[in-house]
């Protein structure tokens, strides 16, 4: 994050990022924030427990005072999605473009014969700000418009 220190503003784009971790959604959000913010739960029923992801110290410069764009699509899928869903929840980002594909439970695939298989969800996201998530709704963005046009917004100098 060094080479970003000295920008005036970040613009982050996800629109082709179909997810990862809520460890790595976690870690560079920490970037983003210069004190702990709790960003998201996530509940797995198996075990019937809530697992909390925090932002932590991070090396060298966060990344605060400045302004942060983020780039959605439909294409922008799970954990993709709960960066931006975190960030647009917590009033760190503007969050622009299409809204994305909404997938926010985690779970696993489960043979359903032969040739069949199928996902089930086995917990649920929370975002602590809005005591829900994404899931089938996805995240909408803050200014919506389409690729490759201009969006009517632009950064004040």
């Amino acid at each position: 994050m060094a080479f970003l220190a000295e920008t005036d503003a970040l613009i982050i784009d996800l629109r082709r990022n179909g997810g990862g971790s809520p460890e790595m959604v976690a870690y560079l959000c920490s970037y983003l924030f210069d004190e702990p913010v709790h960003l998201n739960d996530l509940y797995f029923r198996p075990a019937n427990e809530t697992r909390q992801f925090w932002t932590s110290p991070v090396p060298g410069k966060s990344y605060v005072g400045r302004e942060v764009y983020v780039l959605t699509s439909p294409r922008t899928g799970s954990a993709a999605e709960e960066f931006a869903y975190n960030l647009k929840n917590l009033k760190r980002a503007t969050i622009v473009g299409e809204v994305t594909w909404g997938g926010a439970n985690p779970g696993d695939m489960v043979r359903l014969g032969d040739h069949f298989r199928a996902f089930v969800p086995t917990g649920r996201a929370i975002n602590p700000v809005s005591k829900t998530n994404w899931e089938g709704w996805a995240c909408n963005p803050t200014s919506q418009c389409q690729p490759r046009t201009r969006c009517g917004w632009s950064r004040s100098s």
